[in-house]
């Protein structure tokens, strides 16, 4: 896991706690420094799922086997494909924490 800027730097963010939040470094590789992309349903550009203020079951949910993440929403669908949330490696690991019980998230 990394720090990661919610509203990157590039952008005017600020290094404070309401700017920053955990993720994987994968994960924040693929956001880079963009807040905003395309709802794949769409095509509108919209903001990303932000951590901070959004409540991830409004905008994502697991599949029924618990390994992939499906978005919900313009912003839930646009941050997973910017983020590649079920890319080969992601879903590979949710899939072994799903046989030892630690996945998905109860709450």
């Amino acid at each position: 896991m990394e720090m990661d800027h919610i509203i990157p730097e590039s952008l005017g963010g600020p290094t404070v706690r309401e700017n920053l939040w955990l993720a994987c470094s994968m994960c924040n590789d693929h956001k880079s420094n963009r807040i905003a992309a395309a709802d794949p349903s769409t095509g509108e550009v919209v903001r990303l799922f932000d951590p901070r203020r959004d409540v991830w079951s409004v905008h994502f949910a697991w599949t029924t086997d618990g390994c992939s993440v499906v978005g919900q929403t313009p912003t839930g669908r646009a941050t997973v494909v910017a983020l590649r949330l079920t890319r080969v490696e992601a879903v590979e690991a949710r899939r072994a924490w799903v046989l030892v019980g630690w996945h998905p998230p109860k709450d």
